[in-house]
């Protein structure tokens, strides 16, 4: 049976961009390995590495100002009281914008805006959101302090921002766990918000 150049090359492409989807999946962050390391500038121009903060426990949260589920949060100061509750235990909290046309004075007028007390960082390439497989804005990680990913996915179960003190923060339940010394209960979930705008 003999195959047509065309053909040969049409299976060769497929197969090629099979594998590439196979290891973009296999890159991406797992709970329980450890968590993908990165440098990224600030809002102010610093750099910024995971490694700064070795031994502490990190929260990184995937942020866009331009998406309505982060402007619910923020007006609610979701993000900022988790880290006035919890800065001075050991926890450190970092926000990325992995929006493709994002700068870092966007990032430093929404910090100014909010009186926030935490970094975002400037992942404009796509870089450190493709390696972490951030889906959502917000996408919630927990980094533990042996470098190890403990939790990804949603800040809480209330996408439609209505169920009130029955609302479950699956952050700060999984940092409550941590700090006690315990397994997180609940180490994934469905995280929810806008789709973070990648580069195409």
């Amino acid at each position: 049976m003999r195959f047509t150049r065309t053909v040969v090359c049409s299976i060769f492409v497929l197969t090629a961009a099979t594998l590439l989807a196979r290891a973009a999946d296999e890159s991406k962050a797992v709970v329980g390995q450890p968590a993908p390391r990165f440098t990224l500038q600030d809002q102010d121009g610093k750099t910024v590495s995971l490694s700064d903060f070795a031994g502490k426990i990190v929260v990184l949260e995937w942020v866009n100002p331009n998406c309505p589920f982060v402007q619910r949060h923020y007006g609610a100061k979701t993000f900022q009281k988790m880290d006035d509750e919890y800065r001075g235990k050991g926890v450190v909290h970092l926000a990325i914008n992995t929006t493709h046309d994002v700068t870092n004075a966007f990032n430093k007028d929404w910090i100014a805006k909010n009186n926030l007390t935490y970094p975002i960082l400037n992942d404009a390439s796509g870089v450190v959101g493709h390696a972490y497989g951030a889906k959502t804005t917000p996408h919630m990680f927990i980094i533990g302090r042996d470098g190890k990913l403990l939790y990804q996915g949603g800040i809480d179960n209330d996408k439609e921002g209505e169920k009130g003190a029955a609302k479950v923060n699956y952050v700060a339940k999984a940092l409550d766990e941590i700090l006690a010394g315990k397994a997180v209960s609940t180490p994934e979930t469905e995280s929810y918000g806008c789709s973070v705008k990648y580069a195409e």
